[in-house]
C-alpha cells in the first residue's frame, strides 16, 4: 500500500521526468544521473520535451550552479527569505543523483558528528572503534556514493561545525583519528550545496577559509510580475486540489495581492509611486502562502468568499512578524497607493480601500 505524502520529494514527484531526461543523450560529469543540459531542463522546463518548469527565475543562474557542480565545486545558495534557495537546492541534486534526501538542517543545535560522522555507541563501548561503529552523516554517505549532500542554513551553524567542512572541501577525503589512518576519499560526483538566508548575515560569520571554497549564487526575488502572478495562481490551485477543495483560483486576489507585496517589497509603487518599505520580507512564498489561506476560506465558508476583503488581515498579519511598527508602514501604504488607485476609480482597490479600518 502506497503512503500518501503531504509534500512528496522531488525524486517521487517528477520520477517520470527524471527517467526522461536520463535518457537523454550525451557527455555528463562522472557521477551524474543526466547531462548539465538536461538538468537545467528539468528545473527551467522544456517544451520540446514536456518538462514542467519548477523555479521561476533567472536562466542563467541555474546554468551558472549547474557548471559549478560539474566542476566539483561547493555551491553557496544565498538569498531573502522564500526566494526558492532550498527547492533550487533539492532540484539540482535530485537531478544530478536522483536523491536529494541527504541534508543536513543547519541550526545552533548543529553537531560536527551531523556533518561529519559520529558512533554506534552501544557498538563502541563493546568492541571499541570500528569501521562497523561508524555512523556515517548524510555528507560523509555522498562521499562514499558520489552524491550531493545539502546543508541548510549553513550560516546558523556555530563555526567549530562549519570548519569541520573545510578539509571536505578542499582534500576530498574525511579522516577518522580514532580509526589511525582511516580516511573515507570522495567518490567522482561529490559536492556540496548550501544555503544561507541574508537576513542571518551575522549569526554566525562563515570563516574566510570556508568562503574561499564556495562558489557564492545570489537567488533573488522574481522580477517579472507576470511570472510571479502566475506562480502564486498556481500553487494557490494546487493548495486547493489538496485540501479537497473545488479547484477554482480567484484570479482578481491573486493578482491585487502579487502587486501589493510587489510595492511594498520594493518600495515603489507600478505607477512610480513612493511607498515604505516594511522591515518585513514579503517574498514569494508568503503570498503564496496568504493567497492559499484566502482560497481555502472562501472554498470552505461561505460568508469568506469575497477574498478581497480578506486581504488586508492577512496582509497586516505579514508584515507585523518582525516589527509592529510595519504595521503602520501597511496603513501607509493604504493612505497613499490604495486611497489613489481608489480615487481612481478602480474597484477592486476602492474595496480594499473600504477594508482601511482592519488595519487600525
Amino acid at each position: 500500500m502506497t503512503t500518501k505524502q503531504q509534500v512528496p520529494p522531488p525524486e517521487t514527484r517528477w520520477a517520470d521526468e527524471l527517467a526522461r531526461l536520463a535518457e537523454e543523450p550525451g557527455a555528463r560529469p562522472p557521477g551524474w544521473k543526466m547531462t548539465p543540459a538536461a538538468v537545467v531542463s528539468f528545473i527551467v522546463g522544456n517544451d520540446r520535451l514536456k518538462i514542467t518548469r519548477k523555479f521561476v527565475g533567472d536562466v542563467s543562474l541555474i546554468e551558472r550552479c549547474v557548471i559549478t557542480l560539474a566542476g566539483e565545486r561547493a555551491l553557496l545558495l544565498v538569498g531573502e527569505p522564500g526566494t526558492a534557495k532550498s527547492m533550487l537546492s533539492e532540484l539540482l541534486s535530485v537531478a544530478i543523483c536522483g536523491t536529494s534526501g541527504l541534508t543536513v538542517q543547519g541550526s545552533a543545535g548543529t553537531t560536527e558528528d551531523q556533518l561529519r560522522y559520529g558512533w554506534n555507541y552501544a557498538q563502541l563501548l563493546a568492541q571499541g572503534p570500528s569501521e562497523a561503529a561508524l555512523v556515517d552523516s548524510p555528507v560523509l554517505a555522498a562521499m562514499r556514493t558520489g552524491r550531493v549532500a545539502r546543508i541548510e542554513e549553513i550560516t546558523r551553524c556555530l563555526p567549530e561545525v562549519q570548519d569541520g567542512l573545510v578539509s571536505v572541501l578542499s582534500e576530498r577525503r574525511l579522516v577518522v583519528p580514532e580509526l589511525g589512518e582511516y580516511a573515507v576519499h570522495a567518490a567522482p560526483g561529490f559536492c556540496v550545496i548550501a544555503t544561507a538566508n541574508l537576513r542571518d548575515r551575522g549569526v554566525t560569520e562563515m570563516s574566510a577559509a570556508l568562503k574561499r571554497r564556495f562558489n557564492f549564487e545570489a537567488v533573488e526575488p522574481i522580477d517579472d510580475a507576470d511570472a510571479e502572478i502566475a506562480l502564486v495562481a498556481e500553487r494557490t490551485r494546487q493548495a486547493l486540489i489538496a485540501a479537497g477543495a473545488p479547484e477554482t483560483v480567484d484570479q482578481v486576489v491573486v493578482e491585487t495581492l502579487v502587486t501589493a507585496f510587489r510595492d511594498l517589497r520594493l518600495g515603489l509603487s507600478r505607477e512610480g509611486w513612493s511607498v515604505e518599505k516594511p522591515s518585513t520580507v514579503l517574498s514569494t512564498a508568503e503570498a503564496v502562502a496568504i493567497s492559499g489561506s484566502i482560497a481555502l476560506a472562501g472554498a470552505f465558508f461561505p460568508h469568506a468568499r469575497d477574498g478581497i476583503r480578506l486581504i488586508p488581515g492577512q496582509l497586516l498579519g505579514a508584515v507585523r512578524k518582525d516589527d509592529p511598527d510595519d504595521g503602520a508602514r501597511l496603513l501607509a501604504y493604504w493612505d497613499s497607493v490604495v486611497k489613489r488607485r481608489a480615487a481612481e476609480g478602480n474597484h477592486t482597490w476602492a474595496q480594499l480601500w473600504d477594508q482601511r479600518g482592519v488595519l487600525q
